[in-house]
């Protein structure tokens, strides 16, 4: 018998723990260790950010469903890692706290045979000063609470014009000299400057885009060269199409270091120190791993042996310059070199080196957005390490035939603007690979033209809307869910 333990029940976690219970028969333990009690799709945080949909409409709690399909849970969070067990547990083991219920506050052991660190980001408010969801007129979309918080600050700006010929500033981005995610605050400045127009006040509100990317359209992957209609566009091009269509102004390569009430303070790449008002914020905070600490079996500190930041995988991390840098460099099983049994899919690894071009403010401040993390990579790589573990357990010996590097792997994004069936609109940015390849296609930007396209209109917010449903659904295991593909 082998006992599979997943720390997080995010998108990663979530999906190894269901297609590992499926695959595998019930003499193997499934496990899944997590603070949260339920399961949210993120991605659909941006509609109850503008009041669109409600967050029971994304979320469900996880200890029921898991029972029905016998994958056991326990509420609590990891405190340190020993991969080697230690001198009074021979096994590996987690050593968790209990967050929740009965056992709150109480220590266990949880021992393991194969480990899988799905717990994506720390969402790390506190890298920049007074960037706390909530206050100082900024919010978050970054969990299904925070998005609820931005719509009530939303709301009530929206109801102070309404009543009243008073001017107000929206200001959205990034809160962050390296933050990544910027395509959710895309989708969110799009979707609020629908919602400006929706009740009437558009013309009293300037929006503003705010972000730590050199050009538009970066989204921490360099940009990309797209077929737009038939023609070839630089995203940089599409997204300044679609910011002076609405009328949204942009500030780039700005690092925001300060938040105080309704003032944001920000380094720009000439290093320059300026600072841009708002009346109403949503800046997406650095990501950073969570500070765990690792120790062998004579309680000696290893962390250095599983963490850079994030979980260290089978990545090339010698430090090279950027041009220097290849797909090779990132990872393909996501197993810890060090410790075989170890995994660790989605948001929960150590990218090998930044994808949008480093650059540093005359200042020597490093001002450039960190690797992008989606739904759909965490997805797919959660998969392959489910199975991964699962060919392992059969054939009773390492199997690693599963491999997916995000330098040979594809991401669709779908950025909706408004909400219905008839209203909505969207931004359909499909992009191949994620990390160009300069060496495979040296002439499109280091992507394959044939599959990175973009488009605008009805149908991609049809599609972003039906993906909603459909993993929802897949996520609740509901019969044939693993048809519907990461």
């Amino acid at each position: 018998m082998s006992k599979i333990v997943i720390i997080g029940a995010g998108i990663s976690g979530h999906t190894a723990a269901a297609h590992l219970r499926r695959k595998l028969s019930k003499e193997h333990e499934v496990l899944v260790v997590s603070p949260n009690r339920n399961y949210q799709w993120v991605p659909s945080n941006i509609w109850v950010g503008i009041g669109r949909m409600k967050s029971k409409e994304l979320i469900f709690p996880l200890e029921p469903l898991y029972k029905r399909k016998g994958i056991g849970y326990k509420q609590a969070k990891v405190v340190s890692f020993h991969p080697e067990g230690n001198t009074i547990e021979s096994k590996p083991f987690v050593a968790v706290e209990y967050v929740f219920g009965k056992n709150q506050g109480k220590t266990e052991n949880i021992t393991y045979d194969y480990l899988i660190n799905a717990t994506g980001p720390k969402l790390a408010f506190d890298m920049t000063e007074g960037l706390n969801p909530g206050t100082n007129k900024a919010y978050s979309v970054c969990t299904y609470d925070h998005a609820e918080h931005a719509w009530q600050g939303l709301k009530d700006l929206i109801n102070q014009l309404k009543n009243s010929d008073k001017k107000a500033k929206v200001l959205i981005g990034t809160g962050h000299a390296k933050a990544t995610c910027q395509g959710a605050a895309f989708e969110y400045i799009l979707n609020v400057e629908k919602e400006l127009v929706r009740h009437g006040v558009r013309n009293q509100v300037e929006v503003t885009w705010i972000s730590n990317e050199n050009d538009l359209g970066d989204f921490g992957m360099d940009g990309m060269l797209m077929d737009y209609n038939g023609f070839n566009m630089k995203s940089k091009d599409m997204i300044e199409m679609i910011f002076e269509d609405r009328d949204i102004k942009w500030i780039l390569g700005a690092g925001v270091y300060k938040i105080e009430d309704g003032v944001a303070h920000y380094e720009n790449l000439e290093g320059e120190y300026k600072t841009e008002e708002y009346d109403f914020a949503m800046l997406i905070p650095a990501f950073s791993g969570h500070g765990f600490k690792a120790f062998d079996k004579n309680d000696t500190d290893i962390t250095e042996k599983l963490f850079k930041g994030f979980m260290i995988v089978d990545a090339d991390y010698t430090p090279r310059p950027y041009e220097e840098w290849t797909v090779q460099d990132w990872p393909e099983t996501y197993q810890n070199p060090s410790y075989k049994n170890i995994f660790a899919p989605g948001i929960a690894f150590a990218p090998p080196h930044s994808i949008s071009k480093p650059r540093k403010s005359k200042n020597g401040t490093d001002i450039f957005p960190s690797p992008p993390r989606t739904g759909m990579p965490s997805g797919i790589t959660a998969k392959l390490v489910a199975d991964n573990i699962i060919d392992s357990i059969k054939s009773g010996k390492e199997s690693l035939h599963h491999k997916g590097s995000m330098g040979n792997m594809g991401a669709a994004c779908i950025a909706s603007a408004g909400f219905g069936m008839t209203k909505g609109s969207g931004v359909s940015i499909t992009t191949y690979p994620i990390v160009p390849d300069y060496i495979k296609y040296p002439e499109t930007g280091g992507r394959d033209i044939g599959k990175t396209f973009g488009d605008i209109g009805l149908a991609g917010h049809w599609v972003k809307l039906s993906l909603h449903y459909a993993f929802i659904y897949k996520a609740k295991m509901k019969p044939f869910w693993w048809l519907i593909p990461e």
